[in-house]
Protein backbone atom coordinates (compact mmCIF):
# COMPACT_ATOMS: atom_id res chain seq x y z
CA UNK A 1 0.00 0.00 0.00
CA UNK A 2 3.15 2.37 0.38
CA UNK A 3 4.07 1.67 -3.13
CA UNK A 4 0.47 2.68 -4.08
CA UNK A 5 0.73 6.12 -2.19
CA UNK A 6 4.24 7.24 -3.04
CA UNK A 7 3.53 6.13 -6.96
CA UNK A 8 0.15 8.14 -6.65
CA UNK A 9 1.61 11.22 -5.14
CA UNK A 10 3.77 11.40 -7.90
CA UNK A 11 1.65 11.26 -10.53
CA UNK A 12 -0.49 14.08 -8.94
CA UNK A 13 3.25 16.53 -9.33
CA UNK A 14 4.54 17.49 -12.43
CA UNK A 15 7.61 15.80 -13.97
CA UNK A 16 10.16 18.72 -13.27
CA UNK A 17 8.60 20.69 -11.02
CA UNK A 18 7.90 17.67 -8.38
CA UNK A 19 7.48 19.70 -5.50
CA UNK A 20 4.62 21.79 -6.72
CA UNK A 21 1.50 20.41 -7.54
CA UNK A 22 0.52 20.48 -11.11
CA UNK A 23 -1.65 23.47 -12.19
CA UNK A 24 -4.74 21.20 -13.51
CA UNK A 25 -4.82 19.53 -10.57
CA UNK A 26 -4.74 22.84 -8.67
CA UNK A 27 -7.50 24.30 -10.27
CA UNK A 28 -9.52 20.78 -9.78
CA UNK A 29 -9.07 21.27 -6.09
CA UNK A 30 -10.06 24.64 -6.20
CA UNK A 31 -12.87 24.06 -8.29
CA UNK A 32 -14.32 21.65 -5.31
CA UNK A 33 -13.14 24.25 -2.42
CA UNK A 34 -15.59 26.76 -4.13
CA UNK A 35 -18.39 24.84 -4.41
CA UNK A 36 -18.26 23.26 -0.57
CA UNK A 37 -17.66 27.22 0.72
CA UNK A 38 -20.67 28.42 -1.22
CA UNK A 39 -22.87 25.93 0.03
CA UNK A 40 -21.71 25.83 3.37
CA UNK A 41 -22.16 29.89 3.54
CA UNK A 42 -25.36 29.00 2.07
CA UNK A 43 -26.64 26.54 4.72
CA UNK A 44 -25.00 28.38 7.63
CA UNK A 45 -27.05 31.45 6.51
CA UNK A 46 -30.52 29.97 6.14
CA UNK A 47 -29.98 27.99 9.43
CA UNK A 48 -28.81 30.74 10.97
CA UNK A 49 -32.09 32.73 9.87
CA UNK A 50 -34.08 30.22 10.82
CA UNK A 51 -32.94 30.24 14.14
CA UNK A 52 -32.58 33.69 14.63
CA UNK A 53 -36.30 34.52 13.85
CA UNK A 54 -37.71 31.52 15.70
CA UNK A 55 -35.49 32.72 18.88
CA UNK A 56 -36.79 36.61 18.72
CA UNK A 57 -40.48 35.58 17.72
CA UNK A 58 -40.73 33.04 20.68
CA UNK A 59 -38.82 35.63 23.26
CA UNK A 60 -41.38 38.31 22.89
CA UNK A 61 -44.67 36.22 21.86
CA UNK A 62 -44.78 32.00 23.41
CA UNK A 63 -44.93 28.93 21.77
CA UNK A 64 -48.83 29.13 21.93
CA UNK A 65 -51.07 32.14 21.95
CA UNK A 66 -54.63 31.46 23.48
CA UNK A 67 -57.50 34.49 21.78
CA UNK A 68 -60.79 34.10 22.65
CA UNK A 69 -63.49 33.44 19.64
CA UNK A 70 -66.64 34.55 20.11
CA UNK A 71 -65.92 37.77 21.65
CA UNK A 72 -63.36 40.79 22.40
CA UNK A 73 -61.71 38.89 25.88
CA UNK A 74 -61.54 36.18 27.75
CA UNK A 75 -61.67 35.64 31.85
CA UNK A 76 -58.94 35.86 34.06
CA UNK A 77 -58.71 33.86 37.29
CA UNK A 78 -57.66 30.70 39.05
CA UNK A 79 -60.22 28.79 37.64
CA UNK A 80 -59.29 29.11 33.97
CA UNK A 81 -55.35 28.79 34.72
CA UNK A 82 -56.03 25.55 36.38
CA UNK A 83 -58.04 24.10 33.24
CA UNK A 84 -54.97 24.92 30.90
CA UNK A 85 -52.64 23.35 33.16
CA UNK A 86 -54.80 20.45 33.59
CA UNK A 87 -54.24 20.23 29.26
CA UNK A 88 -50.60 20.78 29.57
CA UNK A 89 -49.80 18.90 32.41
CA UNK A 90 -46.20 19.26 33.15
CA UNK A 91 -45.52 19.92 29.51
CA UNK A 92 -45.85 24.04 30.27
CA UNK A 93 -42.76 26.22 31.53
CA UNK A 94 -45.52 29.03 31.66
CA UNK A 95 -48.48 30.37 31.84
CA UNK A 96 -48.66 34.87 31.22
CA UNK A 97 -52.06 36.50 30.24
CA UNK A 98 -51.51 39.73 28.40
CA UNK A 99 -54.71 42.39 27.24
CA UNK A 100 -53.60 44.80 24.14
CA UNK A 101 -55.02 46.33 21.54
CA UNK A 102 -54.31 48.81 19.29
CA UNK A 103 -53.74 52.70 20.48
CA UNK A 104 -52.74 56.36 19.23
CA UNK A 105 -49.38 57.55 21.14
CA UNK A 106 -48.79 60.94 21.19
CA UNK A 107 -45.67 63.17 22.05
CA UNK A 108 -45.59 66.68 21.47
CA UNK A 109 -46.47 67.13 18.04
CA UNK A 110 -46.13 63.52 16.78
CA UNK A 111 -48.04 60.95 16.81
CA UNK A 112 -47.84 56.73 16.27
CA UNK A 113 -50.10 54.31 16.09
CA UNK A 114 -48.92 51.46 18.16
CA UNK A 115 -50.23 47.85 20.10
CA UNK A 116 -50.14 48.26 23.97
CA UNK A 117 -49.49 45.12 25.24
CA UNK A 118 -49.97 44.93 28.96
CA UNK A 119 -48.85 42.53 31.16
CA UNK A 120 -48.15 40.56 34.59
CA UNK A 121 -44.14 41.68 35.30
CA UNK A 122 -44.58 38.35 37.37
CA UNK A 123 -45.98 36.18 34.84
CA UNK A 124 -43.91 37.30 31.98
CA UNK A 125 -42.52 34.75 30.02
CA UNK A 126 -40.73 36.99 27.38
CA UNK A 127 -37.33 38.12 26.30
CA UNK A 128 -38.45 41.67 27.12
CA UNK A 129 -36.22 42.22 30.29
CA UNK A 130 -33.51 41.20 28.93
CA UNK A 131 -34.07 43.93 25.38
CA UNK A 132 -34.13 46.90 27.28
CA UNK A 133 -30.86 49.00 25.88
CA UNK A 134 -32.57 52.31 27.89
CA UNK A 135 -33.69 52.69 31.27
CA UNK A 136 -34.97 50.29 33.38
CA UNK A 137 -37.98 46.83 33.32
CA UNK A 138 -39.70 47.90 36.79
CA UNK A 139 -43.44 48.38 35.07
CA UNK A 140 -45.92 49.81 37.64
CA UNK A 141 -49.64 50.19 37.72
CA UNK A 142 -49.71 53.26 39.32
CA UNK A 143 -53.11 55.13 38.90
CA UNK A 144 -51.65 58.99 38.66
CA UNK A 145 -48.99 58.22 36.07
CA UNK A 146 -48.15 54.70 35.23
CA UNK A 147 -44.87 53.23 33.13
CA UNK A 148 -44.66 52.03 29.81
CA UNK A 149 -41.62 50.15 28.00
CA UNK A 150 -41.27 51.42 24.38
CA UNK A 151 -39.35 50.31 20.97
CA UNK A 152 -36.13 52.12 19.88
CA UNK A 153 -37.74 52.64 16.54
CA UNK A 154 -40.65 53.85 17.78
CA UNK A 155 -38.59 56.31 20.65
CA UNK A 156 -36.48 57.58 17.45
CA UNK A 157 -39.51 58.31 15.55
CA UNK A 158 -41.69 60.21 18.31
CA UNK A 159 -38.05 62.01 19.88
CA UNK A 160 -38.82 60.50 23.13
CA UNK A 161 -36.34 60.03 26.08
CA UNK A 162 -35.95 57.65 29.60
CA UNK A 163 -38.37 59.91 31.61
CA UNK A 164 -40.79 61.40 28.98
CA UNK A 165 -45.02 61.60 29.13
CA UNK A 166 -46.52 60.15 26.81
CA UNK A 167 -50.28 60.04 25.99
CA UNK A 168 -52.07 57.20 24.91
CA UNK A 169 -55.54 57.07 23.33
CA UNK A 170 -58.27 53.86 22.76
CA UNK A 171 -58.89 54.03 19.52
CA UNK A 172 -62.04 52.61 20.42
CA UNK A 173 -63.01 56.17 21.16
CA UNK A 174 -62.74 57.49 17.72
CA UNK A 175 -65.21 54.64 16.43
CA UNK A 176 -68.20 57.31 16.68
CA UNK A 177 -66.91 61.12 16.80
CA UNK A 178 -66.82 61.40 20.52
CA UNK A 179 -66.92 64.85 22.52
CA UNK A 180 -63.55 65.40 24.22
CA UNK A 181 -65.24 64.07 27.39
CA UNK A 182 -65.28 60.89 26.10
CA UNK A 183 -61.85 60.13 24.70
CA UNK A 184 -60.27 57.52 26.68
CA UNK A 185 -56.71 58.06 27.52
CA UNK A 186 -53.72 57.63 29.83
CA UNK A 187 -50.60 59.73 30.07
CA UNK A 188 -47.56 56.95 30.61
CA UNK A 189 -44.08 57.67 32.01
CA UNK A 190 -41.43 56.03 29.37
CA UNK A 191 -38.88 54.05 31.89
CA UNK A 192 -37.05 51.43 29.48
CA UNK A 193 -36.81 51.40 25.08
CA UNK A 194 -36.26 48.08 24.07
CA UNK A 195 -34.42 46.79 20.76
CA UNK A 196 -35.65 43.17 19.84
CA UNK A 197 -33.77 43.32 16.71
CA UNK A 198 -36.97 42.86 14.60
CA UNK A 199 -37.29 46.82 13.22
CA UNK A 200 -41.68 46.38 12.35
CA UNK A 201 -41.71 44.68 16.09
CA UNK A 202 -39.67 47.84 17.90
CA UNK A 203 -42.10 49.99 16.09
CA UNK A 204 -45.39 48.53 16.62
CA UNK A 205 -45.51 47.20 20.24
CA UNK A 206 -45.43 49.21 23.61
CA UNK A 207 -45.58 47.37 26.95
CA UNK A 208 -47.08 48.34 30.11
CA UNK A 209 -48.93 47.18 33.40
CA UNK A 210 -51.98 44.55 32.88
CA UNK A 211 -54.04 46.60 35.47
CA UNK A 212 -53.37 49.81 33.31
CA UNK A 213 -54.46 48.19 30.21
CA UNK A 214 -57.53 46.93 31.63
CA UNK A 215 -58.44 50.38 32.87
CA UNK A 216 -57.29 52.01 29.17
CA UNK A 217 -59.45 49.81 27.19
CA UNK A 218 -62.49 48.93 29.48
CA UNK A 219 -61.96 45.67 30.12
CA UNK A 220 -62.53 44.88 33.66
CA UNK A 221 -60.76 41.95 34.82
CA UNK A 222 -60.68 40.09 31.66
CA UNK A 223 -57.87 39.79 29.41
CA UNK A 224 -57.12 39.51 25.94
CA UNK A 225 -55.30 36.58 25.89
CA UNK A 226 -52.91 33.96 27.38
CA UNK A 227 -49.22 33.06 26.28
CA UNK A 228 -47.95 29.57 27.28
CA UNK A 229 -44.52 28.97 27.04
CA UNK A 230 -43.68 24.93 26.39
CA UNK A 231 -40.37 23.17 27.64
CA UNK A 232 -40.46 21.82 24.39
CA UNK A 233 -41.32 24.28 21.56
CA UNK A 234 -41.78 20.66 19.15
CA UNK A 235 -45.33 20.16 20.92
CA UNK A 236 -46.32 23.59 19.98
CA UNK A 237 -48.70 21.86 17.24
CA UNK A 238 -50.37 19.37 19.24
CA UNK A 239 -51.31 21.25 22.13
CA UNK A 240 -52.41 24.24 20.52
CA UNK A 241 -54.82 21.74 18.25
CA UNK A 242 -55.59 19.74 21.72
CA UNK A 243 -57.05 23.13 23.85
CA UNK A 244 -58.64 24.33 20.53
CA UNK A 245 -61.03 20.68 20.65
CA UNK A 246 -61.05 20.82 24.60
CA UNK A 247 -62.51 24.53 24.98
CA UNK A 248 -64.99 23.90 22.30
CA UNK A 249 -65.85 27.40 20.79
CA UNK A 250 -64.10 29.45 23.20
CA UNK A 251 -60.35 29.66 22.84
CA UNK A 252 -58.64 29.59 19.86
CA UNK A 253 -55.63 28.83 20.20
CA UNK A 254 -52.06 28.71 17.96
CA UNK A 255 -49.15 27.90 17.59
CA UNK A 256 -45.57 30.24 17.11
CA UNK A 257 -45.48 28.12 13.64
CA UNK A 258 -48.88 28.99 12.64
CA UNK A 259 -49.37 32.61 13.95
CA UNK A 260 -46.21 32.92 11.81
CA UNK A 261 -46.25 30.65 9.14
CA UNK A 262 -45.68 32.96 6.34
CA UNK A 263 -42.42 33.71 7.70
CA UNK A 264 -41.25 30.19 8.70
CA UNK A 265 -42.90 29.12 4.81
CA UNK A 266 -40.45 31.80 3.27
CA UNK A 267 -37.55 30.20 5.25
CA UNK A 268 -38.58 27.12 3.70
CA UNK A 269 -38.65 28.30 0.48
CA UNK A 270 -35.38 30.12 0.79
CA UNK A 271 -34.06 26.30 1.39
CA UNK A 272 -35.49 24.84 -1.91
CA UNK A 273 -32.87 25.63 -4.30
CA UNK A 274 -30.10 24.07 -2.07
CA UNK A 275 -30.79 21.16 -3.78
CA UNK A 276 -30.42 22.68 -7.02
CA UNK A 277 -27.05 24.49 -5.68
CA UNK A 278 -25.70 21.24 -4.78
CA UNK A 279 -26.41 19.50 -7.96
CA UNK A 280 -24.95 22.37 -9.93
CA UNK A 281 -21.91 22.30 -7.65
CA UNK A 282 -21.74 18.68 -7.92
CA UNK A 283 -21.39 18.72 -12.18
CA UNK A 284 -19.04 21.18 -11.90
CA UNK A 285 -16.85 19.22 -9.35
CA UNK A 286 -17.39 16.23 -11.57
CA UNK A 287 -16.82 17.53 -14.32
CA UNK A 288 -13.43 18.85 -13.04
CA UNK A 289 -12.42 15.61 -11.80
CA UNK A 290 -13.02 13.37 -14.54
CA UNK A 291 -10.81 15.98 -16.51
CA UNK A 292 -8.03 15.96 -14.28
CA UNK A 293 -7.74 12.66 -14.09
CA UNK A 294 -8.38 12.31 -17.98
CA UNK A 295 -5.36 14.14 -18.60
CA UNK A 296 -3.52 12.66 -15.82
CA UNK A 297 -4.37 9.40 -17.38
CA UNK A 298 -3.39 10.49 -21.03
CA UNK A 299 0.01 12.08 -19.46
CA UNK A 300 1.15 9.00 -17.66
CA UNK A 301 0.15 5.83 -20.65
CA UNK A 302 4.08 5.39 -20.56
CA UNK A 303 4.20 5.36 -17.07
CA UNK A 304 1.32 3.45 -16.35
CA UNK A 305 2.60 0.88 -18.94
CA UNK A 306 6.45 0.27 -17.20
CA UNK A 307 3.67 -0.05 -13.89
CA UNK A 308 2.45 -2.69 -15.12
CA UNK A 309 5.19 -4.53 -16.72
CA UNK A 310 7.06 -4.35 -13.26
CA UNK A 311 4.09 -6.60 -11.63
CA UNK A 312 1.38 -4.05 -10.65
CA UNK A 313 -2.46 -5.14 -11.62
CA UNK A 314 -5.21 -3.77 -13.26
CA UNK A 315 -6.53 -3.04 -10.13
CA UNK A 316 -4.00 -1.29 -8.69
CA UNK A 317 -3.90 1.14 -11.84
CA UNK A 318 -7.25 1.71 -11.31
CA UNK A 319 -6.79 2.13 -7.11
CA UNK A 320 -4.25 4.72 -8.12
CA UNK A 321 -6.01 6.65 -10.26
CA UNK A 322 -9.27 6.64 -6.79
CA UNK A 323 -6.37 7.51 -4.85
CA UNK A 324 -5.90 10.39 -7.06
CA UNK A 325 -9.64 11.80 -6.88
CA UNK A 326 -9.83 10.89 -3.35
CA UNK A 327 -6.82 13.08 -2.98
CA UNK A 328 -8.52 16.61 -4.68
CA UNK A 329 -12.01 15.79 -3.37
CA UNK A 330 -10.14 15.12 0.13
CA UNK A 331 -8.17 18.47 0.14
CA UNK A 332 -10.77 20.52 -1.56
CA UNK A 333 -13.04 19.83 0.86
CA UNK A 334 -10.81 20.45 3.48
CA UNK A 335 -9.64 24.16 1.74
CA UNK A 336 -13.92 24.54 1.35
CA UNK A 337 -14.40 24.28 4.62
CA UNK A 338 -12.27 26.37 6.07
CA UNK A 339 -12.62 29.26 3.57
CA UNK A 340 -15.99 29.13 4.39
CA UNK A 341 -14.88 29.07 8.34
CA UNK A 342 -13.19 32.00 7.55
CA UNK A 343 -15.58 34.41 5.65
CA UNK A 344 -18.50 33.32 8.19
CA UNK A 345 -15.88 34.42 11.02
CA UNK A 346 -15.33 37.36 9.54
CA UNK A 347 -19.17 37.94 9.03
CA UNK A 348 -19.80 37.82 12.05
CA UNK A 349 -16.84 39.28 13.90
CA UNK A 350 -17.39 42.82 11.65
CA UNK A 351 -20.84 42.79 9.90
CA UNK A 352 -19.82 43.14 6.16
CA UNK A 353 -22.73 42.39 4.71
CA UNK A 354 -25.45 44.40 5.93
CA UNK A 355 -29.55 43.73 5.57
CA UNK A 356 -32.52 46.03 5.15
CA UNK A 357 -33.50 45.06 8.17
CA UNK A 358 -37.43 46.71 7.31
CA UNK A 359 -37.33 43.44 4.41
CA UNK A 360 -35.84 40.66 6.54
CA UNK A 361 -37.41 41.32 10.38
CA UNK A 362 -33.32 41.55 11.28
CA UNK A 363 -30.54 44.12 11.20
CA UNK A 364 -27.70 41.93 10.46
CA UNK A 365 -26.72 38.33 8.92
CA UNK A 366 -27.70 35.98 11.02
CA UNK A 367 -25.56 32.73 10.75
CA UNK A 368 -25.64 29.59 12.44
CA UNK A 369 -22.62 27.27 11.58
CA UNK A 370 -23.55 23.51 12.44
CA UNK A 371 -20.91 20.74 12.71
CA UNK A 372 -23.83 18.03 11.49
CA UNK A 373 -23.99 20.47 7.99
CA UNK A 374 -20.09 20.55 7.47
CA UNK A 375 -20.34 16.98 8.05
CA UNK A 376 -22.97 16.03 5.80
CA UNK A 377 -21.57 18.35 3.09
CA UNK A 378 -17.99 17.35 3.31
CA UNK A 379 -19.32 13.48 3.38
CA UNK A 380 -21.08 13.93 0.03
CA UNK A 381 -18.03 15.86 -1.93
CA UNK A 382 -15.79 12.95 -0.88
CA UNK A 383 -17.78 10.56 -1.66
CA UNK A 384 -18.39 12.05 -5.08
CA UNK A 385 -15.07 12.94 -5.90
CA UNK A 386 -14.31 9.11 -5.09
CA UNK A 387 -17.27 7.86 -7.20
CA UNK A 388 -16.63 9.62 -10.27
CA UNK A 389 -12.72 9.27 -10.76
CA UNK A 390 -13.83 5.97 -11.19
CA UNK A 391 -14.55 6.64 -14.97
CA UNK A 392 -10.79 7.92 -15.82
CA UNK A 393 -9.03 5.32 -13.50
CA UNK A 394 -10.74 2.08 -15.47
CA UNK A 395 -9.75 4.07 -18.55
CA UNK A 396 -6.42 3.93 -17.00
CA UNK A 397 -6.90 0.14 -16.11
CA UNK A 398 -7.79 -1.17 -19.33
CA UNK A 399 -4.85 0.72 -21.27
CA UNK A 400 -2.74 -1.86 -23.55
CA UNK A 401 0.50 -2.68 -21.72
CA UNK A 402 2.83 -2.33 -25.43
CA UNK A 403 1.10 0.49 -26.23
CA UNK A 404 1.40 2.15 -23.64
CA UNK A 405 5.26 1.74 -23.46
CA UNK A 406 5.57 3.18 -26.75
CA UNK A 407 3.16 6.19 -26.31
CA UNK A 408 5.65 9.12 -26.19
Amino acid sequence: MKLILLITQRILRTGKQSKFISTITLISILGVALGVTVLQIALSVLNGFERELENKLVGFHSHIDITPIQSNFLPFNDEELKRLKSILKDDYARISPYAGQMALIKFNKFEEGVYIKGILPEFDLSDLKYSIVKGSYHLTDSTDTPSIIIGNKLARKLGVKINDYVLAFALQSFVITPSIDDIKYIKFKVIGIYESGMSEYDDLFAYTHLNVTQRLFDLNNNVSGYEIKLIDPGKANFYAKLISVQFGNIYNARSIFQVYRHIFNWIELQKKPIPIVLALITIVAIFNIITTLLILVFDKTNTIGILRTIGLTQKQIITIFLLCGLFIGLIGTVLGNLLSIILLKLQIDLNIIRIPEGIYFLDNVPILMEIKSYLLVSFISICLSVLFSLIPARFAGRINILKAIRFS
